[in-house]
């Protein structure tokens, strides 16, 4: 199945279900609420840059990126954790392209972050150039123009899954190049790069059934004790939702929360501490 369909649109969180027929969560029921299923979605169409190389964007200076406004989250299968992007513990510096190229070794994951854009992954495959899925298509570039003038940092810690020998990954990456539209089975970068990565079908469009309880738990993070969390049938709907509150931020995240529940103020915003959740 392709990604060329329409978009659907993102719902706000007060059209989320909710253990209460109210639409919100009781102060004794602090539970998971439901995530959006993002069928037929995709979000890398969102970046309108050209990566076919050179031209005028590429002399502009290099895009400023503060890491401040991230969201910090884990993703849970079950009760094993999956993915965690925790800016204290990991390493989430970003570098220029200059000095990427001076760390990045065939076989890494490179994530590129610019403010109010949806983070773009690609593979590093040696050369100085990359493989990566943009604009329905899975192109083999420089990296210098992957980066559209974008900072950019290693992310191979994010997913908890057993990697694949480098020789394996960067054969993943290659051997999909020119995969395009239709024939597409990732909804975004990101799918696609850790899927050359770890292998999981999980990562693929249509790569699960969407039928039973939600075995997956996006737990975001507001601070040591505040959290939210978000439940959904497939891995690729949860990534989607993640890379949604990247492209937003923490800060829109927090918003539309207050906004859409207006009847959770002060310290228990609906950030409480969850109830049940590792």
């Amino acid at each position: 199945m392709g990604n060329q369909v329409e978009k659907l649109t993102h719902l706000t969180y007060d059209n989320v279900p909710t253990a209460d027929p109210n639409g919100f969560d009781t102060e004794d029921e602090l539970g998971p609420r439901i995530g959006v299923s993002y069928i037929f979605s995709a979000d890398d169409d969102e970046q309108e840059e050209r990566v076919d190389g050179p031209d005028k964007d590429q002399n502009e200076e290099e895009k400023q990126y503060d890491n401040c406004n991230e969201l910090e989250c884990v993703v849970y299968y079950r009760d094993e954790s999956v993915y965690e992007k925790n800016l204290k513990l990991s390493d989430m510096s970003t570098y220029s392209t200059e000095n990427l190229l001076n760390k990045c070794i065939p076989g890494d994951l490179v994530e590129f972050v610019a403010t109010g854009q949806y983070p773009h992954w690609v593979v590093y495959v040696g050369d100085f150039q990359v493989v990566h899925l943009h604009r329905a298509e899975i192109k083999n570039n420089f990296l210098t123009d992957a980066s559209q003038g974008k900072r950019g940092r290693i992310v191979n810690g994010l997913y908890k899954f057993r990697a694949l020998p480098p020789e394996v990954v960067v054969q993943n990456a290659v051997q999909q190049v020119g995969t395009r539209d239709r024939e597409l089975d990732w909804r975004n970068s990101e799918c696609f790069a850790a899927w050359c990565r770890f292998g999981k079908r999980e990562f693929k469009i249509g790569g699960e059934i969407r039928i039973g309880k939600q075995p997956y738990r996006l737990k975001m993070l507001f601070s040591e004790k505040k959290s939210h969390v978000l439940e959904f049938q497939s891995f690729d709907d949860l990534i989607m939702e993640k890379r949604r509150n990247d492209q937003i931020g923490r800060d829109a995240v927090t918003q539309e929360l207050l906004l859409d529940m207006p009847h959770l103020s002060g310290e228990r915003i609906i950030l409480a501490q969850e109830r049940n959740v590792p």
